[in-house]
């Protein structure tokens, strides 16, 4: 279980354990919106595409952090991210999603507005077949959000 310091991060992930049920992972389509009204401008939703090497569809780039970085990757590609460390940093990330099954924690920094930021992520897995990881359920909270 990850150590989630944020209240809503921690809501988010016990919503995606109680979803899941018995199964290693819930899928997209256990997930309702209103759900997760409390986090939703928060949230990224990933798809990820079949072959290799990986690939990522934005699926969802929540309105809060769209508003934050100055740019929303909401339908667009993961090699669209105009922020070459950060999109690498995404990438490995989601590759160690996928690859391992399991959610990932994450404290990290960032340059936003010509600033260090520092924020906190939860990645976690979703399977439409039960088989595959094919989507990504990620919440994201800057540390001036953490309310």
């Amino acid at each position: 279980m990850p150590d989630i310091s944020n209240p809503k991060l921690w809501r988010l992930y016990e919503y995606w354990s109680q979803r899941r049920g018995d199964r290693k992972w819930p899928a997209r389509a256990d997930l309702d919106p209103v759900d997760m009204s409390f986090v939703l401008g928060n949230v990224i939703l990933v798809e990820v595409l079949p072959g290799a090497p990986s690939r990522y569809r934005i699926r969802l780039h929540g309105s809060t952090l769209a508003h934050r970085v100055g740019y929303d990757l909401t339908g667009k590609m993961l090699d669209d991210m105009p922020v070459p460390e950060f999109r690498d940093l995404s990438r490995r990330s989601f590759d160690k999603v996928v690859g391992t099954g399991e959610p990932l924690h994450v404290i990290n920094n960032r340059m936003v507005d010509d600033r260090m930021q520092q924020y906190e992520s939860i990645l976690m897995p979703l399977s439409s077949d039960g088989d595959r990881v094919d989507m990504l359920l990620i919440g994201l909270v800057y540390d001036g959000d953490m309310r």
